[in-house]
């Protein structure tokens, strides 16, 4: 596997102002329009970092804190926070700012598990992540305490679906 990359090979941050379009009749923005930036930012960074295709495998908690309204530019910003054998989580933050005014609120923030795979959809071992600086240590270590909640929840789900599949 190649080297360790730095935390600061993945930032990325994309911005769009809404339109009409990616709202309701009322001019608030579908939430669905959000989340959709959301994954094109993870997945950029994911994608930075593992220098392959990756696919989105889980979304954590996502919870949006204010509205997003037509004209407001939104900006995603995105970063991997820890990597394992073959899957990573990327952190997003989201802000929107009403650009008469200046005013900019957090609207968001979610934590997206990629898997890298090959072209045969296959996962591929993933390079090792470096942090940095403190904030970056301190997001990995966040990301690995929710790396083993994810995983104890699979265990404990995949024990529940094993007796349906021996009938």
């Amino acid at each position: 596997m190649s080297d360790a990359k730095p935390v600061s090979n993945s930032k990325t941050i994309m911005a769009r102002t809404m339109l009409p379009s990616d709202a309701n009749p009322y001019g608030n923005v579908h939430g669905g329009e959000v989340m959709k930036l959301i994954d094109a930012c993870a997945g950029a960074a994911a994608t930075r970092h593992a220098r392959s295709r990756v696919v989105t495998a889980f979304v954590d908690e996502l919870s949006f804190l204010a509205p997003v309204y037509v004209g407001d530019l939104v900006t995603a910003k995105a970063s991997v926070n820890h990597v394992g054998r073959s899957s990573m989580e990327v952190g997003v933050r989201v802000e929107a700012e009403n650009l008469l005014t200046g005013k900019v609120v957090h609207v968001s923030s979610a934590h997206l598990v990629f898997v890298g795979i090959d072209e045969a959809g296959n996962p591929v071992a993933l390079p090792p992540l470096v942090a940095e600086t403190d904030e970056e240590k301190r997001h990995m270590r966040a990301a690995e305490a929710r790396r083993k909640r994810r995983l104890a929840r699979k265990r404990v789900s995949d024990e529940r679906e094993e007796p349906k599949q021996r009938e």
